[in-house]
């Protein structure tokens, strides 16, 4: 790649992460829009596939049924957490009373990392520690969603309207058959694959949730219900979401009771549950079909959460799973692929990749910025 092409990619790119912060207020709501749009969707379509003998339920009643569901859930979500929050955070600064209270008398032997402070092990944490804080966090942004509920559903509304002119507006951008057939194909490899991902960690999330719920339930931990539904969220979130899951709830039970076995109990239990869902049976259900380097994820949810804060970070992941199968999909783009794989191997072989690509109103023979003919005209 020449210098000015490479200032050019620089210069974009910079370009694209500026617009993306200061547009958050627009660009945000659009892809939570999306994701919901998508969503209703890949329901409807799965309701259209059941069948009782020759009946099936026709398309139209599917995606009512489809809007009607994420409608009562959302509905049901936030009626709780307005039930439930109110007496949360009135607990919040209580816990965080007791939480100091147990923490600052803590000294783990042969531990002497804070001595060069002043402090010992548990002043030390409890300085990285400020519940109510936390909870205002998690307030906030789900305000910040709810305060955008209007643009979100007119966003959605538009995306239904036009949807079922997508597949023509891309046969009028693409106007060789072939090529049309190699985007129809790409954008069906994105839909599959984003449906898996939702699909399994919706199902791994939620049973993570539920025995988590079920755990701090039966062991008497304060607000189990909102926990639990915090611990179905976060697992949504790579890695870090997992680990939070399982310190805050512990924290709690820490919080709330006089000694340490509510504590250790809560995280072990909810720590073996992510252990034994997150490593054996999401492994087991996702296989090899995403291939992405687990540093790569992190440094993905590093970026999207600076950038979007807590939204972002759960929407890094199919972020991260499209731009991945867009750079597979073309010759030049491949190394960036490869980097983001998790063992190079990329599920789009070389002769099937993209060599050239246009998009003409034309014949269709228009080269590529950058390809061979145009390098050929330009001498190079």
């Amino acid at each position: 790649m020449k210098v000015p092409n490479f200032l050019a990619v620089v210069l974009l790119v910079v370009v694209i992460f500026y617009l993306l912060i200061v547009g958050e207020f627009l660009l945000l709501p659009l892809v939570i829009a999306i994701a919901l749009w998508y969503l209703i969707n890949t329901l409807a379509a799965t309701l259209g596939r059941l069948s009782i003998g020759r009946f099936s339920i026709p398309g139209p009643i599917c995606l009512s049924l489809s809007i009607l569901t994420f409608l009562a859930a959302i509905w049901a979500v936030v009626n709780f957490l307005s039930s439930s929050f109110g007496g949360v955070m009135e607990m919040a600064p209580v816990y965080q009373e007791n939480l100091i209270r147990r923490l600052e008398s803590l000294s783990i032997p042969f531990l002497d990392v804070g001595d060069f402070q002043g402090e010992n092990f548990g002043q030390l944490i409890v300085d990285q520690i400020d519940l109510p804080s936390y909870a205002a966090s998690l307030a906030g942004s789900a305000a910040g969603v709810l305060a955008s509920s209007s643009l979100i559903l007119i966003y959605v509304g538009f995306l239904f309207f036009e949807q079922g002119q997508f597949r023509n507006k891309i046969a009028a951008l693409v106007s060789d058959p072939g090529k049309e057939k190699e985007v129809s194909g790409i954008i069906d490899r994105i839909r599959d694959d984003i449906q898996k991902y939702i699909t399994i960690k919706m199902f791994t999330s939620t049973l993570t949730g539920l025995l988590s719920y079920g755990l701090m339930l039966l062991m008497g931990v304060d607000f189990a219900g909102v926990w639990g539904l915090l611990i179905f969220l976060l697992n949504f979130i790579p890695t870090v979401g997992s680990i939070i899951a399982t310190m805050f709830p512990a924290m709690i039970a820490l919080a709330q009771s006089d000694g340490y076995f509510l504590f250790f109990m809560v995280l072990g239990g909810i720590g073996a549950l992510q252990m034994m869902i997150g490593n054996v049976i999401e492994p087991r259900l996702m296989g090899s079909s995403f291939n992405l380097s687990p540093i790569v994820i992190l440094l993905n949810l590093a970026l999207w959460g600076t950038i979007w804060g807590i939204p972002g970070a759960f929407l890094c992941v199919p972020f991260l799973i499209i731009f991945t199968i867009v750079m597979s999909h073309f010759p030049r783009t491949r190394p960036i692929a490869i980097i983001l794989s998790s063992d190079g191997d990329l599920r789009v072989p070389l002769e099937e990749a993209l060599e050239t690509f246009s998009f003409t109103g034309g014949d269709g023979n228009a080269p590529m910025l950058g390809s061979d003919d145009e390098r050929d005209k330009n001498g190079d």
